[in-house]
């Protein structure tokens, strides 16, 4: 049985805050920073935001999200994963079935209505999971240089055999970061259980709006993949917007602002605002 450990975070604490925890049997507690919507808000979805890989919930992106949602009351939902940030357990041991599980059950634990899914590299794939495997709460994605099936094809078939003989025999490799001064830990049962959950094979039987932003001169994940990935949704409503210039982190003031227009945009989409409609002066 999974529970949080503490009442849910006051909008107004939230940033200022230490985390909440979700307490879970036999899996690792996980770090959270939930705020329920407030009443003039409660018909705007929810956001939960996804990091990426050996990111957090501290970062920029998630953060700014977070500031703009709490001045109109808007519910929102940042967490780490398992090996990630301050939650519980190593990242060493972890694969994307794990993190798939601790966003759901971060999601079924703590959220209601409908959510407006946030995901930023690896965690635009975990977001495009979670919204599969949660289509009834789903109302929308916002992915941010999503890198879907990248354990498949931005890591292991870009390998030479050295490296693979490596994985092979030690069962893991660490690889140059160019984010961080600390490597890239890739795991052989990370690149195994990947391939259980590969998307851009098939088409992605997703019916909402989906809004994707990805700079151009990223080199950690090829911006023509958010081409692919919006080929194969099913959904007619995808919009890529492409930052010239810009690299895979899109954390500068005008890109957070970017951001923050298409969660607002998509936001009221979703409640059935429109377009540009400012909601705290709606009485939403």
């Amino acid at each position: 049985m999974t529970q949080p450990s503490e009442p849910q975070t006051p909008a107004s604490e939230s940033l200022d805050a230490a985390p909440s925890w979700l307490e879970r049997d036999q899996a690792p507690r996980l770090a959270y920073h939930y705020s329920a919507p407030e009443a003039e808000a409660a018909d705007l979805p929810t956001l939960v935001f996804f990091p990426g890989y050996r990111s957090d919930m501290l970062g920029s992106k998630a953060v700014c999200l977070e500031q703009d949602a709490l001045a109109r009351g808007q519910g929102m939902l940042r967490f780490d994963y398992r090996g990630h940030g301050q939650s519980e357990g190593r990242f060493e041991d972890a694969t994307i079935s794990d993190w798939l599980q601790d966003s759901l059950d971060l999601i079924d634990q703590l959220t209601q209505g409908p959510l407006i899914l946030v995901g930023s590299s690896m965690g635009g794939w975990l977001a495009l999971l979670a919204a599969l495997a949660r289509r009834e709460r789903t109302a929308g994605m916002l992915l941010i240089a999503p890198a879907p099936d990248f354990t498949r094809d931005l890591f292991f078939d870009r390998f030479d055999d050295a490296i693979k003989q490596q994985l092979q025999e030690q069962g893991f490799v660490e690889l140059p970061n160019d984010y961080s001064d600390e490597p890239y830990h890739v795991s052989m049962a990370l690149i195994e259980d990947g391939d259980r959950h590969l998307l851009l094979k098939d088409t992605i039987a997703f019916d909402g709006p989906v809004r994707i932003l990805h700079g151009q001169d990223d080199t950690a994940v090829p911006w023509q993949r958010s081409l692919t990935l919006a080929e194969k949704l099913s959904s007619s409503d995808v919009r890529t917007h492409f930052l010239k210039g810009r690299d895979h982190r899109l954390s500068e003031d005008a890109e957070l602002a970017l951001l923050i227009d298409t969660a607002l945009e998509l936001s009221a989409l979703v409640a059935g605002y429109g377009f540009g409609i400012e909601t705290q002066d709606q009485g939403a």
